[in-house]
């Protein structure tokens, strides 16, 4: 599955797995971009993010994490 900015759902679920112990609210948005870009799903434009984007991101990981 081909990952997608808007896809921040699935990239904070991603990021979760891989990143276990990073505290998604001490991760700044320059680390959580290279993060996400890294991701072996992520199929996007890795300029095409904002920091609305990586906001969503970072709410969807938190969220995750208190699931």
């Amino acid at each position: 599955m081909a990952l997608k900015w808007t896809d921040t759902l699935d990239i904070a679920i991603e990021l979760d797995e891989g990143h276990p112990d990073a505290d998604p609210l001490q991760v700044n948005f320059v680390e959580l971009r290279n993060w996400v870009v890294a991701l072996d799903d992520f199929d996007d434009d890795p300029e095409h993010c904002g920091e609305r984007i990586l906001e969503a991101i970072q709410m969807a990981w938190i969220e995750e994490r208190e699931d």
